[in-house]
């Protein structure tokens, strides 16, 4: 659903039946892979770049970039931020206004600043 922000474009992959609401950013200097039926709610953003932390290294740095994989039918919240580096398990729930900066396992429910597993989605 539009307004949709990218970079390039070209480094997005989405899946069969995955579904992207408005406001959706994309920062994708690096690959950022949508599983098949994964839902994002609005305002959530994917960011595959990143700079130094060092002061110095950082004014004299080009961008750096590392890719995002989000697993089949996974559930992002609104307003969440996914960080490079990340993979986002299959069957997985993020909630909303979670800021996601390691990986979560698949069948999890993930919540929070940074993002931590509060629960095992069971039954599956």
């Amino acid at each position: 659903m539009p307004p949709f922000y990218c970079d390039y474009g070209y480094n997005i992959t989405l899946n069969e039946y995955a579904f992207i609401n408005f406001g959706c950013t994309m920062l994708d200097a690096e690959k950022i892979i949508i599983g098949a039926h994964t839902r994002i709610a609005p305002n959530v953003s994917f960011y595959t770049t990143y700079h130094p932390i060092d002061p110095e290294a950082r004014k004299n740095s080009t961008i750096l970039a590392k890719p995002i994989v989000i697993g089949e039918n996974v559930w992002i919240g609104g307003n969440s931020v996914i960080l490079p580096r990340v993979t986002i398990g299959d069957n997985s729930v993020i909630g909303a206004g979670s800021v996601v900066t390691k990986d979560i396992p698949p069948n999890c429910v993930a919540v929070g600043s940074p993002a931590k597993v509060i629960k095992q989605i069971e039954n599956l």
